[in-house]
């Protein structure tokens, strides 16, 4: 056993722990709505705070923030702990910072442009096969030719660069359709409607800020505020991958540690499976078993085992199941299903048990030494030591104040970037051919040949295409001034 405490969940035939070692072998939390899920997440992030385990966590009704305030007395509080048999129940809350894509709820999380990359905004903004092609291609034009992408409009500048110019990179990347360049500018609308121009951006997220300790060597909890982030189900999953990406791409191997370095619980993980394409769903499967040697824990939050694919599935050692309903074939199947997923116990009826759980109770199969899974039991879920239930705007801000992080994030940058750039080339190329044609006046006049020297076609053609673009520009601010003066 190792020197660091198990986690207590609960207890049924006997206590039942989750040990920290296999906490990194991933987990699942499943239950129809209303069965205890959310407390049953809430008792696992206070166990990891415990023994000094950074959390993420996405709070999707607003209950989780009651992680940072000592639960209130109650005789059914009491009562569970005299069943369970906990003697030293001590009430607490627990290191929290809070996040909000939005930055209304907690500092605003942002990343950029190029970190998002093409394969995860191509889903984010629903691009067919063409259009990811496109988007791709404008990706290695930046690359090239050192334009840095950090937020929308550097993608929108972008995007108008190439447009302008697809008859250039076609021949290099082959062919560019305006057409579909004009489709994704119309995502990108689509995008700003949904508020994503909040998430990019800088100062971006460094992943030091979610793996914090406080003075007393607890986990910092970091809440995520989606309330209104889960009603946009594609931005919400886009950035949890996202994020899953970036620890997987940036955070060092080591193998199997005593405890995880951060723990990661993903609520309502079916808006992730639902409509994601093949391509996205390969890459959460690739990260979520290849994350484990990152020392990284992954748990998905869900009503029903079927919302997991089974390769993901495949990959989730850690298996608390609250109860079912089956009103319908195809909730009879899943529990049929999950029921099989266990490792049978002699003494228990799995299937039927689904059936029977009340509030508050749950099957739990975890790993236990040398990773082989526990027995499945049933038992009833401890009371957490944090409120049950959301807090105060006051009491939330009161937490703002106090964070460590609050400084570097709640105010965004704005430097110099493709934006900027391509705006800038055009006006220092305005300004050599101004001076060209004013030395071509003042010179004696002479014969000239009608053939153009590559650099004067070049030239001409960069003109006409950002002369055309700024004229477009101001033409809209015209029209735009003269129909808000009506």
């Amino acid at each position: 056993m190792s020197e660091i405490d198990p986690i207590l969940i609960g207890k049924g035939e006997s206590l039942q722990y989750l040990l920290p070692s296999y906490s990194n072998r991933h987990g699942l939390i499943t239950g129809a709505t209303g069965t205890g899920k959310t407390v049953t997440l809430q008792v696992l992030a206070e166990g990891f705070s415990r023994i000094g385990v950074p959390v993420f966590l996405a709070d999707v009704k607003g209950d989780l923030a009651g992680l940072s305030q000592p639960i209130s007395a109650h005789p059914k509080i009491d009562e569970r702990l005299e069943k369970i048999g906990i003697d030293d129940f001590t009430p607490g809350g627990w290191p929290v910072v809070f996040w909000d894509l939005f930055g209304k709820s907690g500092h605003p999380i942002r990343t950029t442009i190029t970190e998002m990359g093409p394969l995860l905004l191509s889903n984010l903004m629903e691009l067919n096969e063409t259009q990811e092609g496109i988007l791709h291609i404008a990706f290695r034009i930046a690359d090239e030719q050192g334009l840095l992408l950090l937020d929308l409009e550097d993608l929108r500048s972008l995007l108008r660069f190439v447009a302008e110019n697809t008859k250039t990179f076609s021949q290099q990347y082959g062919n560019i359709s305006a057409s579909s360049v004009a489709a994704i500018q119309r995502r990108l609308l689509v995008l700003d409607e949904q508020g994503a121009e909040h998430f990019f951006g800088e100062p971006a997220l460094e992943l030091g800020d979610i793996q914090r300790l406080d003075l007393s060597g607890r986990g910092v909890i970091n809440v995520l505020a989606a309330d209104k982030l889960v009603r946009k189900p594609r931005l919400y999953a886009t950035f949890l991958l996202w994020l899953l990406s970036k620890l997987f791409e940036e955070l060092p191997e080591v193998g199997d540690p005593e405890k995880p370095k951060l723990v990661f619980f993903f609520d309502e993980a079916h808006l992730l499976f639902g409509q994601a394409p093949r391509a996205l769903l390969e890459k959460v499967e690739q990260v979520v078993r290849l994350i484990r040697s990152k020392g990284v824990g992954v748990f998905f939050v869900t009503q029903n085992p079927l919302d997991v694919p089974d390769t993901v599935l495949g990959q989730l050692g850690n298996r608390i199941q609250h109860a079912m309903r089956a009103y319908t074939p195809r909730e009879q199947k899943a529990i049929r299903a999950a029921a099989q997923t266990f490792r049978s116990n002699p003494k228990l009826d799995t299937e039927k048990a689904f059936m029977q759980m009340g509030v508050g109770e749950a099957l739990i199969s975890t790993l236990q030494k040398k990773g082989v899974p526990g027995m499945v039991d049933r038992i009833l879920i401890r009371p957490p030591t944090s409120r049950i239930g959301p807090i105060s705007e006051q009491e939330r801000s009161a937490i703002r104040s106090r964070s460590p992080v609050g400084d570097r994030y709640d105010e965004s940058l704005d430097r110099e970037s493709a934006a900027e750039m391509l705006q800038k080339r055009a006006e220092n190329l305005a300004r050599e051919v101004e001076k060209a044609q004013t030395t071509q006046k003042k010179a004696p006049a002479k014969r000239r040949s009608n053939r153009q020297s590559a650099g004067e076609a070049a030239v001409k053609s960069f003109l006409r295409s950002m002369s055309s673009m700024l004229g477009r520009e101001i033409m809209r601010g015209i029209l735009g001034a003269v129909k808000r003066g009506r």
